[in-house]
């Protein structure tokens, strides 16, 4: 069984998101992802500065099994990778909702506000059934 947090946001292609300090909202993969994915090796993140939008392909993350396509759950501008994966992958697999985290977004407004299309962690675990 996953682990859901309640505090998060969830896209359908299984990203979180969390609000950070101010307009900063941090994005990683779910717990149900880096299951499916299995051994996490490589991450291909998005490029410090780039625009962004929801649901646009930005890296990839590939793992003993496979590549899979990294997706972001919001819209803004890339402000902070987690550099520490570079070195250290296995990190989402072993904690996806804590130094697992992949990237950060600067958005305009709230999250609350540019968020509508995410689920919540209910909507999330019936997503993925739990």
């Amino acid at each position: 069984m996953s682990e859901v947090l309640d505090n998060l946001l969830y896209s359908d292609e299984h990203e979180w998101a969390q609000q950070a300090e101010g307009r900063v909202v941090r994005i990683g993969i779910t717990d149900h992802a880096q299951h499916l994915l299995g051994d996490i090796v490589f991450v291909e993140f998005p490029e410090v500065g780039a625009s962004i939008t929801a649901g646009d392909s930005v890296g990839s993350i590939e793992s003993v099994k496979t590549v899979s396509e990294l997706y972001s759950p919001i819209t803004g501008t890339v402000t902070k990778i987690n550099e520490t994966l570079e070195t250290s992958p296995e990190l989402i697999n072993d904690q996806p909702y804590g130094g697992g985290w992949i990237f950060e977004v600067e958005i305009e407004g709230e999250l609350a506000d540019v968020a509508g299309h995410l689920l919540d962690a209910a909507a999330y675990r019936a997503l993925v059934g739990e």
